[in-house]
């Protein structure tokens, strides 16, 4: 009789089983509104955990992220939080509110180069992001030089620590209409579930996501689209910078949407961060 030998087990997909997400509203997942995700968003985060945790029995997942933060409040308020979860996967996107408020983008980089190096030495491995080419977008075109070199500091910052860069720059998809939200200051469901998919293929994970098809840009008459952006401006941008001058931020007095360790798949956490009204586009 031939012995039975039982199959091996099959390899696992990755080797992550805490992922912790710091960061500000892109983490949060702004522009992705879900009434069934604690904090009432989704985002590319929770989507990458959600993937990550399919088959990883006990895996877990905070996300600390809280709109409107700068870098500072977010290595601040967050750093600590996220090492003591003893995570062995960090994602960390900072620095994108200060460059959009013409912030120095070699200040925001060596800040967030020893946010980076601490996480490194526990053994975690570090997703590094950068920003998205804004070059087509009204107004925030302005800050298209200064985001270029904030991103070439990240990328400097991942390859000194051995960190894997998430690139929104070089992806061009990001780039079309339907992957932004109608404040043009954060990704649509679409687009997050794009930089998902990006963020899961630079950390080398199988996933089951499938990429959005956008299709063709929407061509639209000269007159048309400048009514679109005057009519932008008064609904998102002007009282965008209206909080700006009155010092004031979308975060204020919003909390972690999941402030400990958690099931992926478990009910929304009631000391989550606060659902936005039906219809408001909160601020970055």
């Amino acid at each position: 009789m031939t012995p039975h030998h039982p199959s091996p087990e099959p390899a696992p997909r990755h080797p992550f089983t805490r992922y912790v997400a710091i960061g500000d509203s892109f983490t949060e997942g702004i522009g992705d509104p879900d009434p069934r995700a604690p904090g009432g968003h989704r985002g590319w985060a929770d989507r990458v955990a959600e993937e990550l945790g399919r088959d990883v029995p006990g895996f877990e997942y905070a996300n600390l992220a809280i709109r409107g933060r700068l870098y500072e409040q977010i290595l601040a308020e967050q750093l600590e939080p996220a090492l003591a979860l003893e995570p062995d996967l960090v994602s960390i996107v900072a620095g994108g509110n200060d460059v959009l408020r013409y912030g120095d983008p070699d200040a925001i980089a060596a800040a967030i180069d020893d946010a980076v190096g601490r996480i490194a030495d526990t053994g975690a491995t570090v997703l590094v992001g950068t920003g998205p080419d804004v070059g087509s977008t009204p107004v925030l075109n302005l800050i298209r030089g200064r985001a270029a070199i904030y991103n070439e500091n990240m990328r400097a910052v991942a390859h000194r620590h051995g960190a894997v860069v998430l690139d929104l720059w070089s992806l061009r998809s990001l780039t079309h209409e339907a992957m932004w939200a109608p404040d043009r200051l954060h990704f649509s469901p679409a687009g997050h579930r794009t930089i998902a998919i990006a963020a899961l293929d630079a950390l080398g994970v199988e996933h089951g996501l499938e990429p959005f098809d956008a299709g063709d840009p929407q061509l639209r008459p000269w007159r048309e689209a400048r009514l679109e952006d005057l009519q932008w401006a008064r609904q998102h941008f002007g009282p965008w910078v209206m909080r700006r001058l009155r010092h004031e931020s979308s975060g204020d007095h919003v909390r972690p949407k999941r402030p400990l360790a958690a099931p992926v798949f478990g009910s929304p956490m009631p000391q989550g961060g606060r659902t936005d009204p039906a219809g408001e586009q909160p601020a970055p």
